[in-house]
């Protein structure tokens, strides 16, 4: 291996740096969550001396795709990352199941129910804000398609729920 070769590996950093600027990436569509909390970036791997990121979009006509590929690239060449390549990854189809914890948490702070991942059928969505669990379904769909609307019967306030997928 040449010496610039070694130098190269020295100074690249390291994958777990590299999720953390990806963590800092938010959600176009629902800036309080990153890419990572939500589960749409996939892996992160050094191939020789190009970093590649796989993405996995929450559908495959998802309108933010292309925004979300803009800002990873930018973030990652804001870091100094000269070779870089996004790649996509449509299998397996992206799941709210991929949703981290601190992204539902992140979810529900911003005012919106996080999916109901393994919910029996008829499970109430609780309201974000009082956590009532006395909701009702106004549309199918929200503020984006991978969302719909509700509004709590106790506190009377609109909100949305992200859709299990």
């Amino acid at each position: 291996m040449s010496e610039a070769a070694r130098s190269a590996l020295a100074t690249r950093p390291a994958i777990e740096q590299v999720w953390e600027w990806l963590a800092e990436v938010p959600d176009p569509e629902i800036p309080v969550i990153s890419v990572v909390d939500l589960g749409i970036v996939r892996d992160v791997a050094w191939e020789d001396d190009t970093l590649v990121v796989t993405v996995t979009p929450t559908y495959s006509g998802c309108p933010a795709t292309g925004v979300i590929s803009l800002e990873i690239d930018r973030k990652l060449r804001d870091r100094g990352i000269g070779k870089l390549r996004l790649a996509q990854r449509l299998s397996p189809a992206w799941t709210t199941a991929w949703i981290s914890e601190t992204g539902r948490g992140k979810l529900r702070a911003y005012g919106i129910a996080p999916p109901l991942d393994g919910a029996a059928a008829g499970t109430a969505v609780a309201c974000p804000r009082c956590g009532s669990a006395t909701t009702e379904r106004i549309s199918q769909f929200g503020s984006t398609p991978c969302k719909a609307a509700y509004r709590c019967v106790d506190c009377l306030e609109p909100f949305d729920y992200f859709k299990r997928i």
